[in-house]
């Protein structure tokens, strides 16, 4: 019996959720793999802002200190869970962002393949962030915008031009920088709430500051400087970060098309 139309384009979505699930996921784990130990030096520079002497003086200090007295092991300590987020952070927000991209081009009646304008990618874009909060935090979407708008640079105006793999690698990486260090003080703040009770513990019974105090605190004791601690080395590793996770899924996703 020779299958529908209707059935051909069920099969034609579940193939490609699953390969937007499966290179999502294997361009997370992988640029998780390589960033964890500037991570782990990005939060225990943010979290020593607010201590009376700081325990490390840069983020060369710190990934020696900890190199020195944990080894290799401490600078991949609590890998795994990063690892199982970063896989489906990415995995749903390339699915959510690309098939609402398609659902967008349907409503509108535009071609398959047509590239949307920015208005209708801020529409994609609003409704990928609003699945994806449901699992992780929506902020990845700015770097997927911000990606978008490189790669349309690097077209030169031709839509329809495939990106060569350092144009994608180079977007990827544009988009990384800009992002981590527009929102890098408030991530700051938020390294330093979550390291609260272990590093700067409260007598039983006192609350604990809330996030507008604890940034308050932050600027108080360094200034600007102190809510941007350990963002030389996050920019730094958001280059090839950013461009591995866009040029692995990208260059997965021609070649298995």
């Amino acid at each position: 019996m020779d299958s529908s139309p209707l059935d051909a384009a069920s099969t034609s979505v579940a193939v490609r959720a699953a390969k937007d699930i499966a290179f999502g996921s294997i361009a997370g784990m992988t640029s998780k793999v390589f960033e964890h130990p500037f991570d782990l030096t990005k939060v225990r520079l943010q979290s020593q802002v607010l201590d009376a002497q700081a325990r490390f003086s840069g983020p060369l200090d710190c990934l020696a200190q900890t190199f020195k007295k944990e080894g290799v092991r401490g600078l991949y300590r609590g890998l795994p869970a990063p690892i199982v987020g970063a896989m489906a952070e990415n995995a749903s927000l390339f699915l959510s962002y690309n098939e609402l991209q398609n659902a967008v081009r349907w409503s509108t009646g535009a071609a398959p393949q047509q590239e949307l304008p920015l208005s209708q990618l801020a529409i994609a874009a609003a409704g990928a962030g609003a699945i994806t909060s449901f699992f992780l935090t929506p902020i990845e979407l700015v770097k997927c915008k911000m990606q978008e708008a490189v790669a349309r640079l690097l077209r030169g105006g031709d839509a329809r031009r495939e990106l060569a793999p350092w144009e994608s690698a180079v977007a990827g990486a544009c988009a990384g920088v800009a992002y981590n260090f527009a929102l890098f003080p408030a991530d700051s703040v938020k390294s330093a709430v979550q390291t609260e009770a272990e590093l700067r513990p409260r007598a039983p019974g006192e609350p604990y500051p809330s996030f507008v105090a604890t940034a308050r605190a932050m600027y108080r004791a360094q200034g600007v400087r102190g809510l941007y601690a350990g963002c030389g080395i996050t920019v730094a590793r958001a280059v090839p970060s950013s461009a591995m996770i866009f040029m692995i899924y990208d260059w997965l996703n021609s070649r298995f098309a």
